[in-house]
C-alpha cells in the first residue's frame, strides 16, 4: 500500500472510530490534511469548534495565526501534514484525557510511519509529551532534536499566543528558525538542502539596491 493509500484509509478508520467516548459527541472525525509524501508534519492537540464542524485541522483563530506563521516560515499548508494526537474534538475543549490519547495514538503512529516526514514540529504540550516525557514546554520550545530517525521541535501552541500576548514573540521566533532547521535535518539524513524561494525572490532586489549604490 502506497503512503497515499494508507494515509486515505487511516482516514476512513477515523471517520467510524469508536475506541473512545471522544466519538460519542463529535460531528467529524478530524483525521489530518496534506500530501503523504510532507517533510514537515505538524502535530496539534484536538480539533475545536470549527474544526468538527468541517473536518479538517486549524480552521479557526488559531489555524488562521498558523497560516500567518507558515507563511513566515516559507511553506504552505499544501506543504506539511497537519494532525493532532486526538481525531475528535474533546467536549468543551477540555485537554484529552489519557485513554483518548492512547486510543488515537494508533492512528498517529501510522501516519507518521507513512509519511516519514524529516522534521515533526509538536504544537502544544500534549503533542510534545509524546516525543519528550515530562519536559517543559518553556524550556524546550525552538529546540530541534534528534528522535529515532528524524527530528523534533518542540513549539507552543497556535492558540496559546491568542490567549497570551507574551508568548507571540518567543513563537514567532521559533517559526522563524524551521527552514534553516530544515536544511539542518535533510543534511544530517543525507538529503540535499535547498534555497529558501523568499530568499530567491529576495536576490534581485538586493543587487538593485547594490547597484543603485554607484
Amino acid at each position: 500500500m502506497s503512503a497515499e493509500e494508507t494515509i486515505s484509509k487511516i482516514a476512513e478508520d477515523v471517520s467510524v472510530c469508536t475506541k473512545c467516548a471522544l466519538h460519542e459527541s463529535r460531528k467529524k472525525s478530524v483525521p489530518g490534511d496534506g500530501p503523504a509524501t510532507a517533510e514537515i508534519m505538524f502535530i496539534g492537540e484536538g480539533p475545536g469548534f470549527h474544526e468538527n464542524e468541517q473536518g479538517h485541522p486549524f480552521v479557526g483563530a488559531s489555524g488562521k495565526f498558523l497560516d500567518q506563521l507558515l507563511a513566515q516560515a516559507d511553506v504552505t499548508r499544501e506543504d506539511v501534514f497537519i494532525a493532532n494526537v486526538v481525531k475528535c474534538r474533546p467536549p468543551g475543549n477540555r485537554d484529552p484525557l489519557p485513554d483518548e490519547l492512547t486510543a488515537c495514538d494508533v492512528y498517529l503512529e501510522a501516519q507518521i510511519e507513512a509519511i516519514n516526514p524529516s522534521i515533526v514540529v509538536t504544537l502544544g504540550r500534549f503533542s510534545m509529551n509524546k516525543f519528550f516525557p515530562g519536559a517543559k514546554i518553556s524550556a524546550v520550545h525552538g529546540q530541534m532534536q534528534k528522535v529515532g530517525g528524524r527530528f523534533v521541535i518542540p513549539m507552543f501552541h497556535p492558540a496559546a499566543a491568542l490567549h497570551q500576548a507574551a508568548l507571540k514573540p518567543s513563537i514567532l521566533g521559533d517559526f522563524a528558525k524551521l527552514p534553516d532547521q530544515l536544511n539542518e535535518a535533510r543534511i544530517a539524513l543525507g538529503k540535499p538542502a535547498i534555497v529558501r524561494r523568499r530568499k530567491l525572490e529576495e536576490a534581485p532586489d538586493e543587487k538593485s539596491q547594490q547597484m543603485s549604490l554607484f
